[in-house]
């Protein structure tokens, strides 16, 4: 249905109210955690607060674009945004880690329908002509979460209770909740439409236990006898995933209508941007995050500076995001994608290169190079993705592309973990240089470079020399990174040259 101009406006605002406040938990939270351990104790489990939104956001993402086609938008938006409130005030009132755990994961329910949906609402609230403008304005508002996060977050913890940290987004949510019941007006197609439930809960059961096996293989006990990836924990999971996925494949070509129509990964734009999303997001995600831990542990600034490493980063992102929907009108998605990509190699490679002897301006200067590169590549690919169906296989198109990047990210974020794990091990065994063999054990521990205290009591040979086996073991890390970057041009050359069209069901009413 047609709508005004304010009533677009307001939409677009609770849209991006919604997509603040998903995008800004994790960065609050993870500021929080220290807090809440210090006050709830569980460290053992510290991971799992994070690990456990991870999973139920993931693995419900694909089932909610199903049910946002069937449903319609608003109603499967709604009922997303009331989960991740319901979870919030559950988080703000536990009293245990335990209680936490089980109210993150309402949490991650809920925040699994928040981007997904917000980008369908947009592609069917504009015509294709403005909607790279309006994705690269959503890419940052993404960017602007991450710089606040930590900030408000350190606030909060320090003024207030830590609980205030879930319950900011009450004020965040309930009005975009409000804006989007009461503008936002739609109708779903008269014919009838089904559900596969057995597909979604075979498809649901293979993801959460593949990704529970990448959380249980990359915990920091990976290194121990009979744990980590070669455990018989994460050996069962892992094929139990695999066995259900082979099934949920086969159901998916007897099925009238199939929780995710495997033809449309016959489309080029789907495919291609599909592959691109997930090699591109192991590349940011799994190699981006330890860019904090390397200005503090090798470099050794001060953990406050260390988490502001990445602004340069996230700023060169936001400008480019931005100027790419403009690009998108006039540009097909391949000639943005090849620059863009071409950039963050470079920056990839830099980082690969990085020594104790480089400077905080030198990183800085990469980093910007690294952002410029990043900041379109999302806006695009969720954008080839939604343009590439028609309207009522317009949900399932967004969730899947969102879903691919989210598995990418955690997939990136194990494998390097565990690559940087092993190369720390390795360069230890080899005697750390001027580490004599007795004393391997005993500083075995890269966790000595990030506590002041510790680093300042080593040894100044000791000192040199666990810096430059962390170093060298993040070098490892940042070109496994730049492997991703160029896997990902390769795979966004496939693209062909599709630009940014009207397919003929555009004009369907939303």
């Amino acid at each position: 249905m047609p709508y005004s101009l304010f009533k677009q406006r307001i939409i677009v605002t609770g849209l991006i109210l919604g997509l603040l406040l998903a995008s800004i938990e994790q960065t609050v939270v993870t500021t929080a955690m220290p807090t809440i351990v210090k006050e709830l104790g569980g460290l053992s489990v510290y991971s799992w607060v994070f690990s456990i939104y991870m999973l139920t956001s993931t693995a419900s993402m694909p089932l909610y674009g199903k049910l946002a086609d069937v449903y319609g938008r608003k109603t499967m938006y709604i009922i997303g945004m009331l989960l991740f409130l319901a979870g919030s005030v559950l988080c703000g009132l536990s009293t245990g880690m335990t209680g936490l755990i089980v109210s993150r994961g309402i949490q991650g329910i809920g925040a699994g329908a928040l981007m997904p949906i917000a980008f369908t609402i947009m592609a069917d609230l504009f015509p294709p002509e403005q909607r790279g403008k309006f994705m690269g304005s959503f890419s940052a508002v993404f960017t602007l979460a991450s710089l606040l996060g930590p900030t408000v977050g350190g606030i909060l913890v320090q003024y207030t209770h830590w609980s205030s940290v879930f319950y900011l987004n009450l004020p965040i949510g309930i009005p975009a909740l409000l804006l989007i019941a009461f503008s936002l007006k739609e109708r779903t197609g008269s014919e009838q439409r089904h559900v596969d439930w057995f597909g979604a809960i075979t498809f649901t059961s293979a993801i959460v236990a593949v990704l529970l096996a990448l959380v249980l293989g990359g915990e920091p006990h990976a290194g121990a006898a009979g744990s980590g990836w070669l455990s018989a924990p994460v050996i069962g999971l892992l094929s139990a995933g695999v066995l259900l996925l082979c099934l949920f494949l086969w159901m998916e070509t007897k099925v009238k209508e199939p929780l995710i129509p495997l033809a449309l990964f016959r489309h080029r734009l789907i495919a291609s941007s599909s592959i691109t999303g997930f090699l591109i997001s192991a590349a940011m995600f799994g190699a981006i995050a330890y860019i904090p831990l390397y200005v503090q542990g090798v470099i050794g600034v001060s953990p406050s500076a260390a988490g502001y490493t990445l602004t340069p980063l996230m700023l060169a992102s936001a400008i480019t995001s931005t100027l790419c929907g403009r690009l998108m009108s006039k540009l097909s998605y391949r000639s943005i994608l090849i620059p863009s990509f071409l950039l963050m190699a470079a920056g990839f490679c830099l980082l690969s290169r990085m020594t104790i002897e480089t400077t905080m301006t030198q990183i800085v200067i990469t980093l910007i190079l690294t952002g410029l590169g990043m900041g379109a590549v999302f806006p695009v690919l969720g954008t080839a993705a939604q343009s590439a169906v028609e309207w009522n296989m317009r949900g399932v198109a967004t969730s899947m592309s969102q879903f691919c990047r989210s598995i990418g990210g955690t997939i990136g974020v194990s494998v390097l973990g565990a690559l940087l794990a092993a190369r720390t091990a390795s360069g230890l065994l080899q005697g750390g240089r001027s580490i004599p063999a007795d004393q391997v054990q005993q500083y075995a521990n890269p966790q000595l470079l990030l506590d002041a205290g510790a680093r300042a009591a080593l040894p100044q040979p000791i000192l040199e020399s666990l810096q430059l086996v962390f170093s060298d073991a993040l070098q490892a890390v940042f070109a496994a990174g730049a492997v991703c970057v160029v896997l990902a041009l390769a795979a966004s050359l496939w693209m062909g040259n599709h630009r940014l069209v009207q397919p003929s069901s555009d004009k369907k009413s939303a």
